[in-house]
């Protein structure tokens, strides 16, 4: 079980994405970030008029929700549509955290957080490094090497792992 830090900041954030799938540097963002605020929502963002997801969203919280379980409810799974502010707002939480990974990431991220601070000002946006193990690692490159019969282990949460297998198998 994992040990229990004392957060910096008895507050709700929230990390967004499409997570399909979660990777373990998703999880290691995650994690870090437990350590700054009380609790986390991950919010699997979800567009029915564009989505061309490997996984529904409700696979994606389902897996979302068994890795993080261990952690009794400071991980909250969750799925959105529409604006990512007004989602923050509904869930009354103060704080995006978003996941850097190269310059690239930098570059589009300041620019998602400049129109998010424009449509609501008080919400704050907080961007984590990705780990140096995870760096390399994305959720699309993972779906393409699985897609093509390569090996992901390790990049992946192994709940995540057995599900890539199920897809590409049926």
């Amino acid at each position: 079980m994992a040990t229990r830090k004392r957060p910096l900041y008895n507050t709700l954030a929230v990390y967004a994405g499409s997570f399909d799938p979660m990777t373990n540097g998703h999880v290691d963002i995650i994690e870090r970030s437990l350590q700054v605020f009380d609790r986390v929502i991950v919010a699997v963002a979800y567009n029915p008029h564009k989505d061309s997801a490997m996984f529904s969203s409700e696979e994606r919280v389902a897996m979302i929700a068994a890795v993080f379980r261990r952690y009794g409810g400071r991980v909250i799974a969750d799925r959105f549509d529409g604006l990512l502010v007004d989602y923050v707002k509904q869930r009354g939480a103060k704080v995006i955290i978003r996941g850097l990974r190269a310059v690239a990431d930098f570059e589009y991220e300041f620019q998602m957080t400049m129109m998010n601070r424009h449509l609501v000002s008080d919400i704050e946006t907080i961007f984590m490094m990705a780990g140096e193990a995870h760096f390399y690692t994305s959720s699309r490159l993972v779906k393409e090497v699985v897609t093509l019969g390569g090996d992901v282990e390790g990049l992946v949460p192994d709940v995540v792992l057995k599900r890539l297998k199920e897809k590409v198998r049926a």
